[in-house]
Formats: structure tokens, C-alpha cells, sequence
């Protein structure tokens, strides 16, 4: 309560704080609240009247707080509607709110969609992931993506399913939708849902940076669209993470030739947990060849590649290497290779890792979703794909050396 103090960060979380507590807090942020920017009370339970004496910190006027973080606080759809009402009172200055892990039911969600398209609202950030949302709130949801601020929204953790996911095509199609960071990590989409995705976002590609469908099942149709998506000359995607995605061998190399159509933006590649094996990365290495490659990042964890061979050639003989600074190929026995792999990293700024102790990370980065405090939850590993028809495998091979044909002409 120092009249002296400027504190603009304060983070509490886990702190097992109680009801005195959210009292002292809040007469001591209406006392000074001038300078506070970010507040973090995750992982505390936040019920009834400790949320009421928060809103009441909240609705002063002099409150200029920018980065609401409330994650994990057992918050009841009553709380959260309390909570979205308070905001209400004093928007104009929040950018960034968090409040992943509560079930804000559908008065929470109404109320917080009301409160994003509020005129004054200027919120980029939009943080809801395992809040339980139903299919009915996915579509008052959809008014959310219509504020023409928000840049980043992560949904991960809500077992919409594809049902669920349908209701955004049309606002994701739309080019006043300018979403930069999508996060749909373990929704339970399966190649239907992910294609409606993905084929709303090749309809509107300039603004999106970073697009997450971790621990869903992409299937044919969903990886074409993807294809087609990065192949745009307009997509300028950054961060793209697939993890255990169940994406095969063949669906690979359909993806790798979106990659080569268009590869100079692209930073952050996951493509752990899905079984490439050595066909997919042989592909990779057509990425990595391409001299406009920039890639920083690439996690290969657990893809049943068993020779890195053309991968170490590939980063010896271009300039990939000049630009790669993280490699994780863990969980995957690449037996003699790995000497030819270490010998090209040698003297490079490249981190490799090898190790089986990172065998749990794609799983808690596919499934838990929105971690903090290091926090992990467990991950089911993806279902395995069902199994091609005679008909269906042979339309495979013809589609397969087709797209090789394609593959052989861009590179």
C-alpha cells in the first residue's frame, strides 16, 4: 500500500491463497493501482466472495492493469460471469486475459463474448483452453474472432469435436478475421474437422503466424488443405506444430510440398509423435535444401526414423545449418547415423537432442496444453489411422507418384 511503490508485475500463483487474502490484495490494489500492468493469481482457488473482492480492485477506474492470468483457479461459471462484468467497468487498457482451466459455462462464455466485442475492448490475447466448452458455446464464440483486435486465441484442451469446430469456418474465412496464433491442441478433431479448418484458413492465410493442431487426427483431406494452405504465396506462417497427428509416410510428402512451395518463413517445425519414419525425413531434406529455408527449430521426437543419413548431408552441404539452433530427434534409434549427424553439427550453434528423457515432451506439449508452473498433465497417445481398403491403397500409390513427380519439379 506504499503510495511510493511501482510495481508492474505481480505473479501469485499457487500460493494457496484464501479469502483475507484476496481481501488484503484487492484494498491494496484500489489503494495504489496506477502502476500495475500484469497480475497472475493462477493455480489459487478463486470462489464467490474472493472473486468479489478481485472485481472490486478490478472496476476502479485508475486500474490500468494490461495482463489478466487466472488460470486454474476452480472459478465457477457464476465467478467468471462476476469476473467478465467487473472487466466490463474498465477495458480499455486489458490486452492480454487468461482464464484457462475453469468451466465458465454458457453465462461465462456469453458474458466474456459480449465483453470482447465491447467497443472499448482492445484484448489481443485470449487464453481458454480445457474450459470445457460445448459445442453450443463454440458458437457464441464465434463473435469473438469478429474483434477486429484479437490476435491470439488458444482453444486447446476442449473436446469440441469436429461438430464444435464447424461453427468457425465461416468468421476464420473471413478476411476481417486477423488472427496471428491459433491453438487447437487435443480438441478430438478428426480429418473432418481439421479440414474444415484448415480449409477456412487457406481461404484468409496473411495473417496467421502460428497454427497448432497437435493430438488431433488430420487424415487425407485435412493435410491437402494444409498443403495448400502453406503453399499460398500469401501464408506466412512461422510456427506450425503437429504433433501426434498420425499424420503417414505418404501424407508426409504432401505436406512437405506445401513446405517447398513456400518455405522462407517458416521458424518452428513439430512433427513428433507421427510416424514418418526415414521416407518423411528424406523429404524433410527437400525443405532443408531449398535456399530459402530458414528454419530454426525442428522436433522429429518419436517418428520411428531409424537413419539420419540424407538428413546429415542435407545440413552439411547448405546453409540450413546457419540458421537451425534446435534439432530433437529423441525416441528414435538412428543407430550408426548419429556419428555421421554429430560430425555435421560439430561445429554449428545447433542444440541436438537425443536423449530418452524427452520422451514425455511432445506428449505434454500435445495435451497439456496450457501449462504453468511447469505443470504437466498426462497424454494419450494418438489413435492409429484406419486401415486402407484395397481400393483405397491403390488410389494411395497413384496419388503418392504423383506427388513425387510434383516434388522432383519444385526442387
Amino acid at each position: 500500500m506504499n503510495p511510493q511503490c511501482k510495481l508492474e508485475k505481480l505473479e501469485l500463483c499457487g500460493c494457496s491463497i484464501k479469502e483475507k487474502h484476496c481481501y488484503l490484495l484487492s484494498s491494496a490494489l484500489r489503494l495504489n493501482p496506477s502502476h500495475l500492468r500484469e497480475l497472475d493469481l493462477s493455480g489459487n482457488e478463486l470462489k464467490n466472495t474472493r472473486v468479489k473482492h478481485l472485481c472490486d480492485a478490478l472496476k476502479d477506474s485508475h486500474c490500468k492493469l494490461e495482463r489478466l492470468r487466472l488460470r486454474y483457479c476452480d472459478m465457477t461459471h457464476e465467478c467468471c460471469s462476476a469476473l467478465t462484468s467487473a472487466l466490463k467497468s474498465n477495458l480499455s487498457h486489458l490486452r492480454e486475459l487468461n482464464l484457462s482451466g475453469n468451466k465458465l459455462g454458457d453465462s461465462g462464455v456469453e458474458n466474456l463474448s459480449d465483453l470482447i466485442m465491447d467497443s472499448q475492448c482492445n484484448v489481443e490475447i485470449l487464453g481458454l483452453c480445457e474450459c470445457s466448452i460445448t459445442e453450443k458455446q463454440c458458437l457464441i464464440l464465434t463473435s469473438v474472432l469478429k474483434s477486429s483486435h484479437l490476435r491470439e486465441l488458444d482453444l486447446s484442451g476442449n473436446k469440441m469435436k469436429n461438430t464444435g469446430v464447424n461453427h468457425f469456418y465461416d468468421v476464420l474465412k473471413d478476411s476481417h478475421c486477423k488472427l496471428e496464433r491459433l491453438r487447437f491442441r487435443g480438441c478430438d478433431l478428426t480429418d473432418e474437422g481439421c479440414s474444415v479448418l484448415t480449409s477456412a484458413l487457406k481461404s484468409n492465410p496473411s495473417h496467421l503466424r502460428e497454427l497448432d493442431l497437435s493430438g488431433n487426427q488430420l487424415g487425407e483431406s485435412g493435410v491437402k488443405n494444409l498443403r495448400d494452405l502453406l503453399r499460398n504465396p500469401e501464408c506466412k506462417l512461422e510456427i506450425l506444430a503437429l504433433c501426434g497427428c498420425s499424420i503417414t509416410e505418404k501424407q508426409s510428402l504432401t505436406l512437405i510440398l506445401g513446405l517447398c512451395s513456400n518455405p522462407s518463413h517458416l521458424k518452428e517445425l513439430d512433427l513428433s509423435g507421427n510416424e514418418l519414419k526415414n521416407t518423411g525425413v528424406k523429404h524433410l531434406c527437400d525443405v532443408l535444401k531449398d535456399s530459402h529455408c530458414k528454419l530454426e527449430r525442428l522436433s522429429l521426437n518419436d517418428c520411428a526414423i531409424t537413419d539420419v543419413a540424407c538428413l546429415a548431408q542435407s545440413l552439411a552441404e547448405t546453409k540450413a545449418l546457419s540458421f537451425l539452433k534446435e534439432l530433437d530427434l529423441s525416441n528414435n534409434n538412428i543407430g550408426n547415423s548419429k556419428k555421421q549427424l554429430g560430425d555435421a553439427l560439430r561445429d554449428s550453434n545447433c542444440k541436438l537432442s537425443l536423449e530418452r528423457e524427452h520422451w514425455f515432451s511432445w506428449r505434454a506439449g500435445v495435451n497439456l496444453i496450457s501449462s504453468f508452473g511447469g505443470w504437466i498433465t498426462s497424454f494419450s497417445k494418438a489413435r492409429e489411422p484406419v486401415k486402407s481398403t484395397v481400393h483405397d491403397q491403390s488410389a494411395s500409390v497413384i496419388d503418392g507418384a504423383e506427388e513425387e513427380k510434383q516434388l522432383s519439379s519444385i526442387i
